[in-house]
């Protein structure tokens, strides 16, 4: 297991230094964000390749990540072409050089990665001891895709409505105000059922840390609540907030009327 988490963070590093020169070529760090799906699934890779866990077990989780982050980082890519830097970068390293962000954005992903993938490392190195804990995870897997596929593109088509009003709140987005960081979160609970929790209790609470994490950065950090402080600015935006939850869904609730 040591050497599988090892290797782990020698994927994870290696993407990221490239994504640290494609990002000083380009002139812009947000290219990081299209590098975080594409780390998780050079880790799943690595691991599936050195592990020795169940065979059957190794390869549903190298399917479900790929498939998870490259989805996620071609989504990410594509809203990114023609546009310049990301304000929340500009704020993060203004004032401050490459060398700095070479800790500070890129070096921080590729651990904070590697944290998160600490379900699918152990599930390259063990076996399966209850198989229907990893057919519910990925149940819950692909609940959690689907509301970041569908979120995305109900979002897509209300970007593209000329006639669509200051707030969006349609579909998925009636339901929870980020249905994609949602999504997101149910994704890295289900890696963590099928790739921790199915090889028993131990492995179970050895990679808790994965989702754990990965919900507080989605809910807490980088994901709703900084999206939250340029979103609360909108108007309307304290209605459709009373109305539907920040992250956990629940079903839509009537406007209110004058």
């Amino acid at each position: 297991m040591v050497t599988l988490a090892l290797l782990a963070l020698a994927a994870s590093v290696a993407v990221l230094a490239v994504t640290a020169a494609v990002s000083r070529r380009l002139g812009r760090y947000s290219v990081v964000d299209v590098a975080w799906g594409l780390a998780f699934a050079a880790i799943a890779i690595t691991v599936d390749l050195a592990g020795h866990g169940t065979p059957w077990r190794r390869t549903l989780l190298v399917t479900l990540v790929i498939i998870w982050g490259v989805r996620l980082a071609w989504h990410i890519g594509s809203r990114q072409r023609g546009h310049g830097e990301d304000p929340r970068y500009q704020a993060l390293m203004a004032g401050q050089g490459f060398g700095t962000a070479l800790w500070k954005v890129f070096g921080l992903q590729a651990v904070l990665a590697w944290v998160v993938s600490a379900p699918v490392i152990g599930g390259a190195g063990t076996t399966v001891r209850w198989t229907w804990v990893a057919v519910a995870g990925a149940l819950v897997w692909a609940v959690g895709l689907a509301f970041e596929a569908i979120g995305d593109s109900q979002l897509a088509a209300y970007k593209a409505d000329p006639h669509r009003g200051p707030i969006m709140d349609r579909g998925l987005w009636g339901w929870t105000r980020h249905p994609n960081y949602f999504g997101d979160a149910c994704v890295s609970w289900g890696l963590w059922l099928v790739g921790g929790l199915a090889s028993g209790w131990l492995v179970g609470l050895a990679t808790v840390i994965g989702p754990i994490l990965m919900t507080h950065l989605l809910r807490n950090v980088s994901g709703a609540a900084l999206l939250e402080r340029t979103m609360s600015r909108r108007a309307g935006w304290a209605e459709y907030a009373e109305r539907v939850p920040m992250f956990f869904p629940r079903p839509p609730r009537r406007r209110k009327t004058a």
